[in-house]
């Protein structure tokens, strides 16, 4: 497959705005390890080898252990992520599948445990930027490199 356009060089404001919404979600006090597994997640459940293949180099450069990237997608049944970590990666799914289900007010009072209101706020907001940046990779065919 071959990129079809290179969205960021023909419209420079469209990755200026995607910025500015990254920048929005970095302020809100998630931990960065956490950061990155939210991002490796949904890009798992969308596809987006462009975005699975950054963060996964991302969190590797942050030392992160391996077996907690190549397991992220069967975090239910793997032991060593936190109750924390468990609960946003449950909020990342539903909010990326969010027309099958929406989000349950189980799901809801399970994250409200582990976040305040503005890191919930955070990190919804963390979770729809990586979902529209793997959109947008997968729209306009970006390769992993």
């Amino acid at each position: 497959m071959e990129t079809r356009l290179n969205y960021a060089k023909v419209y420079p404001e469209s990755l200026q705005a995607m910025m500015k919404m990254e920048e929005f979600a970095k302020q809100g006090g998630i931990d960065p390890i956490l950061y990155e597994l939210v991002k490796i997640r949904s890009s798992q459940i969308n596809g987006c080898a462009f975005c699975i293949n950054m963060h996964t180099a991302d969190l590797r450069a942050m030392g992160e252990a391996e077996k907690r990237i190549y397991l992220l997608d069967a975090w239910r049944e793997a032991s060593f992520y936190t109750e924390k970590e468990k609960a946003a990666l449950e909020l990342t799914e539903k909010i990326t599948k969010i027309s099958e289900e929406g989000v349950p007010d189980e799901t809801y009072e399970r994250v409200r445990k582990h976040f305040g209101e503005k890191e919930f706020v955070a990190l919804v907001i963390l979770i729809n930027t990586i979902n529209a940046w793997n959109r947008i990779a997968i729209s306009t065919r970006m390769h992993a490199n």
